[in-house]
């Protein structure tokens, strides 16, 4: 070992064969693949990873309790990972999103492997960062990363929300509070610009869902607010919007604004659809409710809802679907499938002629083939006539590393009844 890398802990040799993926620049290493580790590297300690054959291949952080035996950090062997490393990181990854300031106070400023920072998630919501820490790599690398959070978003709050499952198969304990600087407010209030409008919401950093908000759908529900003014030049009326899995609103107050007429929110939590009910009233769309838009908030269970739906021939013009994960890893993709299946052949029956139905996952382990095959399927199980218009995607500031696929774990498909 270099005295230019003494920090690293140990290495991690791979068996023979089990190079491919990392010479392909892919950053995880799997327990399977790994031979033998030299050393005793500490969960999130830096190691050398190499081949059979000794070569190097690259740096990462070792993660003795978890499948993802080791997380890539670089396959620069000049490279020296330490503050400074970590801190250059942090500051690129901001910059890359700076162009974004205009578009909306809600931004995830660093995506994890995509920003070749595997396991650590961080979202600003007008002066509040929040952060989530999923991998022993970064969890072991948390102050000085909080550090460079800090001085490159310039935002001095900052909120730690690493209470996901993540952290279990890491063998970290789930961990939420004041990271640095002061509590955050009950609610923070963010806006969206669409178009030469925009969206106002209340966001819940402490109990909401993720670290608050679903930041990446922010595309998606500009693309909704359009659709439904192009369906109201369509129609010659206000559109008729259900949206099923609705959380806080997001796609209902998108729907508002592009002139819906009626809208139907579905969630099982109570304290999101109350949440969602005060951001509508609040808005300038909401307001216009008291003006003959019809508002209704379900709380039900969205599969339940959608055949009561059907028993009570609705029909919409608008169907959103944004479940939350059915399938935490592949071994419950036919489960997944089942289910994605089921809420779409069911969407599908309520869609009126000329309708648009916007269907999400957000499986990891499900991908946008499978997802498409699925829902291909629950049109044929509907006995409709459907074209696929596009592929819907998290927006701009939840970027894909080209070698780490499994990134792309938000997908979707704007499908229309012909």
């Amino acid at each position: 070992m270099t005295e230019k890398h003494a920090s690293v802990a140990g290495e991690v040799v791979l068996k023979p064969g089990k190079e491919k993926s990392l010479r392909r620049r892919h950053p995880w290493v799997y327990d399977t693949a790994v031979a033998r580790v030299g050393g005793k590297p500490a969960p999130g300690a830096t190691v050398a990873v190499r081949g059979a054959d000794g070569s190097w291949l690259a740096w990462a952080a070792y993660s003795p309790q978890s499948t993802l035996r080791a997380r890539c950090w670089s396959f620069v062997e000049n490279d020296t990972i330490d503050r400074d490393w970590f801190a250059a990181r942090v500051q690129a990854a901001v910059a890359r999103r700076a162009h974004l300031a205009g578009a909306s106070d809600a931004l995830r400023l660093v995506f994890g492997e995509a920003d070749q920072l595997p396991g650590l998630i961080a979202d600003r919501y007008g002066r509040q960062l929040v952060v989530q820490f999923q991998a022993a790599g970064v969890e072991a690398q948390r102050d000085l990363l909080l550090d460079a959070l800090v001085a490159a978003s310039g935002c001095v709050n900052v909120y730690d929300r690493s209470d996901s499952t993540t952290r279990q198969r890491e063998g970290l304990p789930a961990t939420q509070g004041v990271a640095r600087g002061a509590e955050p407010p009950e609610l923070i209030r963010v806006r969206e610009k669409v178009h030469e409008d925009a969206l106002d919401f209340l966001v819940d950093v402490r109990r909401g869902h993720k670290t608050g908000f679903y930041i990446d759908q922010r595309d998606n529900r500009a693309l909704a607010g359009s659709i439904t003014q192009q369906l109201a030049r369509e129609l010659g009326r206000a559109p008729r919007v259900l949206n099923c899995f609705s959380y806080t609103g997001g796609f209902s107050l998108a729907a508002l604004l592009g002139g819906a007429g009626a809208v139907v929110s579905i969630d099982s939590s109570a304290d999101a659809l109350e949440l969602a009910r005060r951001i509508c009233q609040n808005s300038d769309q909401g307001s216009a409710a008291a003006h003959g838009i019809a508002l209704e908030w379900q709380q039900a269970d969205a599969f339940e809802a959608l055949r009561e739906l059907q028993r009570a021939q609705r029909e919409f013009d608008l169907i959103v679907l944004d479940p939350p994960k059915f399938a935490a890893s592949h071994h419950h993709v036919d489960r997944a499938a089942r289910a994605y299946k089921d809420i779409n052949m069911n969407a599908l029956r309520l869609l009126a002629p000329g309708g648009a139905l916007m269907t999400f996952s957000c499986s990891g382990a499900i991908d946008a083939d499978l997802f498409q095959k699925i829902v291909a399927g629950a049109v044929i199980d509907a006995r409709v006539d459907v074209q696929m218009r596009r592929r819907l995607a998290a927006g701009e500031d939840h970027p894909l590393l080209m070698t780490h696929p499994e990134g792309e774990y938000l997908k979707g498909l704007l499908l229309i009844r012909v």
